[in-house]
C-alpha cells in the first residue's frame, strides 16, 4: 500500500481507502460479521482510512467502523458526513443546532471525541455561497469536536466554489472511468491549494466490476434498482447517471484494453490513481474477496500512456454525451 497527504491536514491515508457506505444500507443484503471481516482484511492489507456517514443504514455503518477501530492498535483516520438527515435539502436546514446535533450522534456513533474530517454531505448548491456555513464547521473545530472538514460534492460547480474557502480540506467527488470531467479543471485548482480530492463510486456503482449483465437483478433495497432515474437522490450516484445498457457495452470495451495481470476492478482503480491530484479512491467492500481485489490495485504498476488514451477514446465516443455537461 502506498500512501499520499490529505489536503493540509499532515493525514498521509492510503491509496486505495474504504468506502463504507455498502456495508450500512442500499446495496442490496449485507452481513456484519461480513463487513467487519472486510474492514478487518482492509487494514490489514495497509488501509488507514475510512469513509462513512450518518445516514448510511442511520448510524449502523458508523457503529461497525467504531468497532473495527477499537479492535485495531494502528492509527486508522475516520471520515464521516452530515446534511443528509434533513427531511428537505435546504440552506436554512445547516444551522448551528442542527450541525451540532448532527456531528454529535456522529460522535457517539463512532466512539471518539473528535471527528477527524467532517464533510457535508451533498448539500444544495446555494449553501456553497453562503459563507456562514463554513463560519459554523470553523467554530465546531475551535470546539474540538472535529479536526478538520471538508465537503462532499454533486457537481464541479459545487467543488470550485468549496475549495474558496480557506479552510476546507478536501472534497469528495465521484471521478472513476465514466466520469472523467473533474480532471479537465478541479483537480488543477485542487493543486494550487493544496485540497485534497476522495475518488467516490470509483467502480461506478459496480458497473466497473465487469460482473453485471442484461440479466442481472438487483434487491429492492438497492439503490441500483430504485435510483436509475434518480427517484430517491441524485441519479448520478447509481452507476454515474449512465444509462444500464450504454454502461455494459463501455465495460466491454474496456475489457478488451484491460491490461495483463489486472482484473477490471483494479484496472478501474489504477486508473484512478495516475491522477497524481486524486488523494484516494474510496471502494466499497461487503466481503474480504472484495477487498483483496480493490486494495491489491495500489500496488499494481502504473498504466501505459496508451491505455490512458484508450479510456478516454472509450469515454468521449460512448459516455461523455451522458455525463459530461450535467455533472
Amino acid at each position: 500500500m502506498k500512501y499520499r497527504e490529505l489536503g493540509r491536514t499532515g493525514f498521509n491515508v492510503s491509496e486505495v481507502s474504504f468506502g463504507a457506505w455498502a456495508i450500512g444500507s442500499t446495496w442490496g443484503p449485507v452481513d456484519d460479521n461480513e463487513s467487519l471481516a472486510a474492514l478487518h482484511r482492509a487494514i490489514e492489507m495497509g488501509v488507514n482510512f475510512i469513509d462513512t456517514a450518518d445516514v448510511y443504514g442511520d448510524g449502523h455503518s458508523e457503529r461497525l467502523v467504531a468497532q473495527v477501530c477499537k479492535e485495531t492498535s494502528g492509527r486508522v483516520y475516520v471520515t464521516t458526513k452530515a446534511g443528509r438527515r434533513l427531511p428537505e435539502q435546504t440552506p436554512e436546514g445547516y444551522s448551528r443546532e442542527n450541525l451540532t446535533a448532527w456531528i454529535e450522534r456522529s460522535l457517539r456513533n463512532l466512539e471518539v471525541e473528535t471527528i477527524d474530517l467532517l464533510q457535508l454531505h451533498c448539500p444544495p448548491t446555494e449553501l456553497y455561497y453562503m459563507p456562514e456555513a463554513f463560519g459554523l464547521l470553523d467554530d465546531l473545530v475551535k470546539e474540538g469536536k472535529i479536526r478538520y472538514y471538508g465537503v462532499s460534492v454533486e457537481k464541479i460547480e459545487q467543488a470550485l466554489k468549496a475549495i474558496e474557502f480557506p479552510n476546507v480540506q478536501s472534497v469528495q467527488i465521484i471521478f472513476n472511468m465514466f466520469r472523467q470531467r473533474p480532471a479537465e479543471l478541479f483537480f488543477e485548482q485542487c493543486i494550487k491549494r493544496k485540497v485534497g480530492i476522495l475518488a467516490r463510486v470509483p467502480l461506478a456503482s459496480g458497473m466497473l466490476t465487469g460482473k453485471f449483465g442484461r440479466a442481472s437483478t438487483f434487491a429492492d433495497d438497492d439503490h441500483r434498482k430504485f435510483n436509475r432515474k434518480g427517484e430517491a437522490f441524485d441519479r448520478g450516484e447509481t452507476f454515474s447517471g449512465v444509462d444500464y445498457e450504454t454502461g455494459l457495452k463501455a465495460v466491454k470495451e474496456l475489457e478488451a484494453i484491460c491490461p495483463e495481470g489486472m482484473s477490471l476492478v483494479q484496472f478501474a482503480l489504477r486508473w484512478i490513481l495516475m491522477f497524481d491530484a486524486v488523494t484516494c479512491a474510496i471502494p466499497g467492500a461487503k466481503r474480504p474477496s472484495q477487498a483483496e481485489e480493490n486494495f491489491s490495485a495500489a500496488d499494481l504498476p502504473p498504466i501505459s500512456v496508451e491505455t490512458m488514451a484508450a479510456v478516454k477514446k472509450i469515454y468521449d465516443g460512448m459516455i461523455r454525451d451522458q455525463v459530461h455537461h450535467y455533472w
